[in-house]
């Protein structure tokens, strides 16, 4: 299943985070880092990245991103299965993995597996920032 996750860069993970949670979104600590953290809306989630570690996303953009429980190889089978066949690159990432996609519109959509193991392990590395 897809979660809507879109993914907010920022320069300050705190203070964006107590913002949201002011706007009524429900701080997730469980799945929340020092880098990281989610808040959850009835409808979906929102990730606060701090943007010193998203290598090069500037703080104030954002990014369309979802949370899926679904192996990203079966995704992106099912949009070739649709029609839309592309080249894409599953990467690794320091929490989990993720495939960047196009939309007919030229927009980059990110769609994550994220396995929380990782994404503690990460944030334990030395001062916090992801190994």
């Amino acid at each position: 299943m897809l979660t809507v996750l879109p993914i907010r860069y920022v320069a300050d993970v705190e203070a964006s985070r107590h913002f949201y949670a002011g706007l009524g979104l429900i701080f997730q600590p469980d799945v929340s880092v020092d880098v990281w953290a989610q808040l959850a809306a009835d409808a979906g989630a929102v990730g606060i990245h701090d943007a010193t570690v998203s290598q090069g996303r500037p703080p104030g953009t954002t990014e369309l991103g979802f949370a899926t429980d679904e192996r990203l190889e079966d995704i992106a089978e099912r949009l070739a299965r649709s029609g839309y066949d592309y080249d894409y690159d599953l990467v690794d990432e320091n929490f989990g993995r993720s495939v960047r996609v196009t939309d007919p519109d030229g927009v980059v959509i990110q769609i994550q597996e994220i396995n929380h193991v990782a994404v503690r392990s990460s944030a334990a590395a030395p001062e916090g920032r992801p190994a």
